[in-house]
């Protein structure tokens, strides 16, 4: 059973706007640095096995913000970069919102592909992809942490949750945000969804608990079988 941390990077100059995509050089803004610093001080109780990151800078900043203190070495994965809005990239949101792809993109985005660029369906597919790989490799102990964007994010987990692509846009991911799935043998869990001040000590299952081994009660909450009324 993997636990994985899904982080957005903090705010840009850009952020809002304009859509950065894969603009290079677009830093974190001293709002974005106060965010990856503030995220970081919450992540500091939780043991990472490994930090994953998409290439951008504004994600690797965020991702060595996290990073440092721990020793740890911040990896990069192409697979969880932005999408690629290829004409769409740097261009205002409010010019974008009058094209006519604009309706598309929010109601249909499984049908969207961007003019010049990627379609919506092939990033869930490379991002959901990475983080099978991902949890493979690191162990089904594992919590790691991976930072990325908001449109990948909301696609790992409308994936986890068994939702058609058409759903993602009913799914937030605001900047710094963290979003928590936890992938058992049976199903993943989405723990925590656009959490921006909630305690992280609990992420990591219980050595010997029924949830480290697998069980189908990873959230520790009877609502796994239908009572949901929490711990207490």
């Amino acid at each position: 059973m993997t636990t994985l941390l899904l982080a957005r990077h903090g705010l840009t100059p850009l952020t809002g706007p304009v859509l950065a995509g894969w603009t290079p050089e677009v830093h974190l803004s001293d709002a974005g640095r106060a965010q990856a610093e503030a995220l970081a001080l919450r992540l500091a109780p939780l043991e990472l096995d490994a930090i994953v990151s998409s290439p951008l800078e504004r994600c690797r900043e965020t991702a060595q913000a996290i990073a440092d203190g721990r020793g740890a070495q911040v990896l990069t994965d192409e697979r969880f970069g932005e999408c690629r809005y290829g004409d769409w990239t740097g261009r205002p949101l409010a010019e974008l919102a009058k094209d006519p792809l604009w309706p598309v993109v929010q109601t249909h985005p499984s049908a969207v592909t961007f003019p010049g660029g990627e379609s919506l369906p092939s990033v869930q597919y490379r991002a959901v992809a990475a983080v099978r790989e991902w949890n493979a490799r690191l162990g089904p102990r594992a919590v790691y942490l991976v930072c990325s964007h908001g449109d990948v994010i909301k696609s790992i987990v409308a994936d986890a949750m068994g939702l058609h692509l058409d759903q993602f846009q009913r799914i937030a991911a605001d900047p710094a945000s963290l979003t928590v799935i936890r992938y058992t043998p049976m199903r993943p869990f989405v723990l925590r969804l656009n959490d921006v001040g909630g305690d992280v000590t609990g992420l990591r299952p219980r050595e010997g608990s029924e949830e480290e081994d697998g069980g189908e009660n990873p959230t520790g909450s009877d609502a796994a079988v239908g009572g949901g009324s929490g711990t207490t």
